[in-house]
């Protein structure tokens, strides 16, 4: 059942992740990093606070569990798209914009993430 449950959330942020990206498009233009930045930022946020909740309260079943943090945030978040977004900037000559959306997305979604472990913490 976990197995089920698991791509039934990655199948729904993979869904919120195609929804960012075009709302990121229609509002900032089509060559954008900002969606996948927003992504990346926000379920790095989720899953530090998700995961610390779950750390420290084991009444959450192991299904649910499994299906907010592998499945949903798994679909939802990016990095694959990070990493080919960089080097579609480096391969088009954009070496300053690839080094802030990387820096950007490496740095601000560890600091996204140790925040999240934080609330996490606060709601335990």
């Amino acid at each position: 059942m976990v197995w089920l449950l698991v791509a039934v959330g990655g199948a729904a942020g993979s869904v919120l992740r195609y929804g960012a990206g075009r709302l990121a498009a229609q509002y900032l233009g089509a060559d954008t990093v900002a969606g996948t930045f927003a992504v990346n930022f926000i379920g790095s946020f989720a899953l530090g606070a998700l995961a610390t909740v779950f750390i420290t309260r084991s009444e959450w079943p192991l299904e649910l569990r499994a299906m907010l943090t592998v499945g949903l945030l798994g679909g939802f978040t990016t990095f694959s798209t990070l990493a080919y977004d960089g080097v579609r900037l480096v391969s088009g000559g954009e070496l300053g914009r690839a080094g802030i959306s990387i820096a950007a997305n490496l740095v601000l979604g560890l600091a996204a993430a140790y925040a999240g472990v934080l609330v996490g913490r606060s709601l335990s």
